[in-house]
C-alpha cells in the first residue's frame, strides 16, 4: 500500500473513532456494492449516515469538492446498501462527509451531515 492508501485507511480509522465517541454505532466499514464503496455506515437514534471519508495532509486539499463522478459512485453504493438492509420506517438516511486532516500535528476530524445530498 502506498502513502495515499495508508492515509486513507488511517483517516477512516480516525473518522470511525470520532463518530463512536459521539454516540454513533458503526455498522460497516469499507462496504462495497452497486459498483461503489461506502467508507463508513453509521447509525445513531433514528439517523442512518452513509459516510464518505476524505483524508488529506493539507488543509486546502480538504476544500476540494467531491466530484460528480464520486457522488454518483457513493449514491450507487448507498442504494445497494439500502436495498440489502432497508432501515426501519421513520429513519432519516443521509449521505455525510467526514474530513480528516492528517499532518504533522494532531488530526482534525470534521463530520459534515448531509454534505453529499440526501439519501433518496
Amino acid at each position: 500500500a502506498g502513502p495515499v492508501l495508508d492515509r486513507g485507511r488511517h483517516g477512516e480509522r480516525l473518522a470511525e473513532r470520532h463518530l463512536r465517541r459521539r454516540g454513533w454505532t458503526v455498522l460497516a466499514r469499507g462496504w462495497r456494492g452497486g459498483g461503489g464503496e461506502i467508507d463508513l455506515v453509521a447509525a445513531r437514534g433514528r439517523v442512518l449516515a452513509l459516510c464518505e471519508v476524505k483524508a488529506r495532509s493539507r488543509p486546502e486539499a480538504l476544500a476540494e469538492p467531491v466530484t460528480a463522478r464520486q457522488r454518483a459512485r457513493i449514491a450507487r453504493a448507498a442504494s445497494a446498501w439500502l436495498a440489502r438492509r432497508p432501515p426501519p420506517p421513520g429513519t432519516e438516511v443521509r449521505l455525510d462527509l467526514v474530513t480528516v486532516l492528517v499532518g504533522d500535528g494532531r488530526p482534525v476530524v470534521r463530520h459534515l451531515p448531509g454534505a453529499l445530498g440526501d439519501g433518496g
